[in-house]
């Protein structure tokens, strides 16, 4: 089982196959995980196996971690790339996230302006206007859409409360393009299920959502550490440049991490 829980409420930094040289933020515990998701192959673990007994970081802390580890950054010599709001669990879950995002904005402009933020979102609180705000605030706007598939949402991404995914593609559409939108893509069966999202069947749906949401990039990515539930595996090579070739035949910039 996998049991990769980050500190907080900041960590790294650590290289990302997408983002580069990153300085995470995490404003969930750090002794366990928050998110409203469950999913089936989160590196963090399974939510239940997960429970924090430690408060959510405030964003005091925040700024007060975040300053000490940029000035000591500086006086190495060596600046992130992008700062991350990631961690255990879902960010922007947070009640002061506009607050954290905005204490991001401020010492990435004092310590190290050419750095990029990013916000990695499941998109499940898109909807409140205020977390909107915030995301269209941040540099790298990644949202999580892994299919358009209600029923393999269900059973791979385990929402833990409503979720429609045709509500939060239309909150998607709202960003008008500032949205990069981020989609796992894997093999395998877990108890004769199969956990495939590689095929036509979800991909070209997929594609569609694409077109009406207009994202400025897409990422697509597969499973890189060991994961909760057993028998996943990663999307092989072929599969993930054959679902960029149509990505990009669409028109769109996309970015492939194997």
């Amino acid at each position: 089982m996998s049991t990769v829980i980050y500190p907080s409420p900041v960590f790294g930094p650590v290289q990302s196959r997408r983002l580069g040289v990153s300085l995470g933020i995490n404003l969930l515990p750090a002794d366990g995980k928050v998110c409203s998701f469950d999913c089936i192959y989160c590196e963090c673990g399974l939510n239940a196996e997960r429970r924090p007994k430690r408060p959510l970081p405030t964003i005091e802390e925040l700024e007060t971690a975040l300053t000490e580890t940029l000035e000591k950054m500086k006086a190495e010599g060596r600046m992130p790339d992008v700062l991350t709001f990631a961690g255990n669990g879902e960010p922007t879950m947070h009640p002061r996230f506009p607050e954290a995002v905005d204490c991001a904005i401020r010492l990435r402009d004092r310590f190290c302006p050419e750095a990029k933020i990013s916000v990695l979102s499941n998109s499940t609180r898109i909807h409140k206007p205020e977390v909107r705000e915030a995301l269209m605030r941040v540099d790298n706007n990644i949202l999580k859409l892994d299919t358009v598939n209600p029923e393999y949402i269900l059973r791979t991404d385990r929402p833990q409360g409503n979720y429609d995914v045709e509500k939060v593609i239309e909150d998607m559409c709202q960003f008008r393009g500032h949205i990069i939108v981020q989609t796992l893509f894997m093999q395998g069966e877990s108890g004769g299920v199969s956990y495939d999202n590689t095929s036509a069947q979800y991909v070209k749906p997929w594609l569609q959502a694409l077109q009406r949401i207009q994202p400025s990039q897409v990422m697509i990515y597969t499973i890189d550490r060991e994961t909760p539930v057993q028998g996943l595996q990663k999307a092989t090579h072929e599969q993930l440049d054959g679902i960029a070739a149509q990505v990009r035949a669409l028109g769109f910039d996309i970015s492939v991490s194997y």
